[in-house]
């Protein structure tokens, strides 16, 4: 392992995987915002982001032999398992799909020009990449990504053909690869 303060990715992986307490520290003290402004962007709720990000590195700490470096990169893999976690704690609240649905149309027609991720993330570049798409496609992968919502979800909340969310997902998910290419 490497003596000073930081830590390749093949060292935060292999240290993990031995349970070394000390590259977990690391990796909660250097990854815990970016982790936290996705789970906070999902809930929007501060006290059950903190929670939820906990149970965020519980799951990382267990599931670290779940982890495979040929499928994409540790970061990656942690992003997803915060999304994942936090999108479970919303849905496993006891609202209904119409209330839902409802908070989510008054706060897409509310704030569309807006959307934006979470300035936790911003340092990550995502907001500059996600700013590339159209603005439908913004309030998709907003919808889609940072609020949980099923594809029949969106339709129902933008008023818009089922086959028309699919056709703009699909499109903002090639032209995102496109554009991350690049960079």
């Amino acid at each position: 392992m490497s003596t000073a303060n930081t830590y390749t990715e093949q060292e935060l992986v292999q240290g993990l995987q031995n349970h070394d307490q000390q590259i977990f520290g690391y990796l909660y003290d250097h990854y815990s915002p970016a982790l936290y402004g996705v789970v906070l962007k999902v809930l929007n709720d501060e006290t059950a982001a903190s929670d939820v990000l906990q149970e965020v590195f519980l799951k990382i700490w267990r599931s670290m032999d779940k982890y495979d470096t040929e499928k994409g990169r540790l970061f990656t893999w942690m992003l997803n398992i915060a999304r994942n976690t936090a999108i479970d704690a919303l849905r496993s609240k006891a609202h209904k799909l119409d209330q839902k649905i409802q908070e989510l149309s008054n706060d897409v027609y509310a704030h569309t020009s807006q959307l934006t991720v979470h300035p936790s993330v911003d340092h990550l570049g995502l907001a500059k990449v996600i700013e590339k798409l159209n603005k439908e496609q913004r309030t998709i992968i907003d919808l889609a990504y940072y609020k949980g919502c099923t594809q029949e979800e969106i339709a129902r909340v933008l008023d818009i053909p089922l086959g028309t969310v699919k056709t703009r997902m699909r499109n903002a998910i090639i032209q995102l690869r496109n554009i991350l290419k690049q960079i």
